[in-house]
């Protein structure tokens, strides 16, 4: 493993540079209400948009765990990186609903589609998932990156880069989120795409690198009865995780309510979903070559979360090692960033302001800047814990979302597809779903002392990807049961929140919001991701 030389720091400093200068610029706008602080004013063009999304999604939890993912046999989960088809879902089915009830989060639209009790239950459990999956996830996939390039202890590693990205986040709000992370994504894709490149070359071509690790490891349909990731509940399971991810999670959409009006945040979105096409080619392919260089006995490491760190430092010339390394801290800046600016948004209009009503917007801005900091405190003691679960690290993160997303997926989904879904279905649905969802979680922790022939045994133990399909099913009939039993919801509860009340203005309206071009781009992007499933098959070919 070879640490930085003098060339990669001149490259790393001068990233560190644009980007204070990006974060100082943005600082010195004003931030004097919560549309400023929260939704950069929302007036962020298609461009940034889109380049935020993709930014606040590739953390290093991403670039390390996918990678690991590649070099330790978990090529199906690269499932879960192909849902370009489900950004392009927010776009044009969800960001419409969004945009026309004027949210700023997602509890928010809840309430304004069911009651406050969902605003309530959906805003306390979303900053707890973001503790339990996002910033403790990011935070330990940081200190890994950062003390295996910078050669520092693992801690300091992961606290010096919270704090870092910690200040510009709270001195400069969503503006200073998204503009940076504009920036980060243009460096992480540059540096990736470097490092995918030479990598090839060494390991003499595609051709060369599949015949070494057998065309078989590179099969990401596994058999229905497979122990680890059968096919059909992989399928079903990924797109559960990805709609609740990507259309109805502050952390994704709040990039999205940041554009100026409904036609650019549209376009962000397919922007968006054009660049989450990358993460295959950028972040897998470099694992499974640093899996054929070690079993060629070229490349060393231990853990496969190690992979892309050693693979880079191994590979890459002096100075491109340092545009790379940078890289990485823009991705896990980016994401930190992100999941920061989403916690305080959530914590102080959904919870502080309906406490508090009446508070002046400098003091709802200052109390969100207070909120940034306890979060963080408490991801970081969520850390140990955390490596208990699983031992590839984007396992651990879509095991936990597995076990999250079901109750808020088919509660959105419903919400806005069904008219007669109503405030008490959606309530018992997110409360019922989230007690199942916490129990599966301890029950996963501790089945070693349970009884093997027991119910509890059963329901840690069997597959999280089976789990989650069956899940999802019991809240759909749940929510459904329970509204059909009870009574029929307000007009003003679903004028223009559900399909089937939307007036005959906003049909119009929204039908002027694109044109052909982004209806090509969308159908060309489905395309592409139907291309990389049939590609990565076991076979040499597409067939």
């Amino acid at each position: 493993m070879q640490t930085l030389d003098t060339f990669d720091w001149i490259a790393v400093g001068l990233y560190f540079l644009v980007l204070a200068g990006i974060a100082v610029w943005v600082i010195r706008k004003k931030q004097e209400n919560t549309a400023d602080y929260f939704l950069a004013g929302r007036n962020v063009g298609w461009f940034v948009v889109g380049a935020s999304i993709f930014a606040s999604n590739i953390g290093s939890e991403h670039v390390v765990g996918l990678a690991g993912a590649g070099a330790g046999n978990k090529l199906p989960m690269l499932i879960y990186e192909i849902q370009a088809w489900v950004v392009l879902i927010l776009g044009w089915v969800f960001l419409p609903f969004y945009a026309r009830s004027g949210v700023f989060t997602m509890p928010e639209f809840l309430e304004k589609r069911f009651d406050a009790r969902s605003r309530w239950v959906l805003s306390v459990f979303s900053i707890i998932a973001y503790v339990l999956t996002k910033i403790s996830v990011t935070i330990y996939a940081g200190g890994v990156v950062v003390s295996a390039l910078l050669g520092i202890d693992f801690w300091t590693g992961a606290l010096s880069t919270v704090i870092l990205t910690g200040l510009y986040t709270v001195l400069g709000g969503m503006r200073a989120v998204v503009y940076t992370e504009t920036l980060q994504a243009v460096m992480l894709v540059v540096g990736a795409a470097a490092l995918t490149f030479i990598g090839l070359d060494e390991v003499g071509g595609w051709a060369s690198m599949t015949e070494t690790v057998t065309p078989e490891y590179l099969n990401m349909w596994r058999s229905a009865s497979d122990p680890e990731f059968p096919w059909p509940s992989l399928l079903i399971t990924s797109t559960i995780v990805g709609i609740w991810y990507w259309c109805t999670d502050q952390y994704i959409v709040q990039r999205a309510l940041t554009a100026r009006n409904i036609k650019e945040g549209r376009r962000g979105t397919i922007f968006g979903a054009l660049l989450k096409l990358l993460p295959v080619f950028l972040f897998l392919i470099p694992g499974i070559i640093a899996l054929t260089l070690k079993m060629r006995g070229e490349l060393h490491w231990d853990s496969p979360d190690e992979a892309f760190p050693v693979l880079m430092s191994n590979l890459l010339p002096s100075g491109l090692r340092g545009l790379v390394a940078a890289g990485l801290l823009a991705a896990l800046m980016s994401s930190l960033a992100s999941v920061f600016n989403s916690c305080s948004t959530l914590f102080t209009v959904d919870i502080y302001k309906k406490l508090r009503p009446n508070t002046p917007e400098k003091q709802l801005v200052r109390t969100g800047q207070i909120a940034t900091v306890f979060i963080v405190i408490i991801g970081i003691i969520w850390i140990p814990i955390m490596a208990n679960i699983s031992g590839v690290l984007y396992e651990y993160l879509q095991k936990v979302q597995s076990y999250i997303a079901p109750p808020i997926t088919a509660v959105f989904l419903l919400g806005i597809f069904y008219k007669r879904i109503n405030a008490q279905g959606a309530f018992i649905t997110l409360m019922v779903g989230f007690i199942v969802g916490a129990l599966r979680i301890v029950l996963e922790l501790m089945k070693e002392s349970l009884d093997p022939d027991g119910f509890l045994f059963l329901l840690g133990d069997i597959n999280f990807l089976t789990f989650a399909a069956w899940f999802f099913l019991f809240c759909v009939v749940l929510i459904t049961v329970v509204s059909l039993m009870t009574s029929i919801p307000s007009k003003e509860k679903i004028f223009n929140l559900t399909f089937q009340t939307i007036s005959p203005e906003e049909k119009a309206n929204n039908k002027n919001s694109y044109n052909w071009v982004d209806v090509a781009v969308s159908i060309l992007i489905i395309i592409l991701v139907a291309g990389v499933m049939l590609f990565f098959n076991g076979k040499s070919g597409f067939f």
